[in-house]
């Protein structure tokens, strides 16, 4: 559901949203609030297209409309796809590798690794730990593969933990982002 003056409007199953962040200026817009970036399950990062890529879409877009797009499955289709996902069986010590990684990036704990105590004002919570897994299971489906395994993980990590980790000043005036610190995640958690 959505919520606006007051008035509460139900949303169809199922509802997501896709956001856009403009990398070079934020003049008339606010950022999203630490506690709203954590309920984007990833920060997909989107680089310049190839010149193929753009000579492809610049020719398309600039040529007759294109034809009306047909819908290749309902949303009682995608529902039975997400069941799907959720059945995909992970080993505890691949879910406990998840939550091991998501919980080294927290300040202050036991455990924690030092750059994160000194870099880190936040670190991930539970719920990165369920959009590693969750998305681990759907890349083995992707991968044709039938269970998760530490390098779904693995491969998840920065588009996962990257938007959920909040560097401090010292970490900002070093140069260190969260991406720098999703790699040392990376190198100090052991693999199962």
């Amino acid at each position: 559901q959505v919520t606006a003056a007051g008035v509460r409007y139900p949303l169809e199953e199922p509802f997501f949203v896709l956001a856009t962040k403009n990398p070079v200026e934020m003049e008339g817009t606010y950022p999203l609030p630490e506690a709203q970036l954590d309920r984007f399950m990833f920060d997909i990062r989107i680089d310049y297209l190839s010149e193929d890529d753009e000579v492809a879409v610049v020719t398309s877009t600039t040529s007759k409309r294109p034809e009306p797009i047909e819908a290749l499955f309902t949303g009682e289709d995608l529902q039975a796809f997400h069941e799907i996902v959720r059945r995909v069986p992970i080993a505890e010590e691949t879910a406990r590798y998840a939550v091991r990684l998501v919980g080294a990036s927290r300040p202050n704990r036991p455990g924690t690794p030092d750059f994160i105590n000194e870099w880190v004002n936040w670190g991930a919570g539970l719920r990165a730990a369920q959009c590693l897994v969750i998305g681990g299971k759907a890349r083995a489906l992707l991968g044709g593969r039938t269970h998760v395994t530490p390098d779904d993980i693995r491969a998840l990590a920065h588009p996962v933990l990257r938007h959920r980790i909040l560097p401090n000043f010292r970490a900002e005036a070093e140069g260190v982002t969260p991406e720098g610190i999703v790699d040392r995640l990376l190198k100090h958690v052991p693999l199962p």
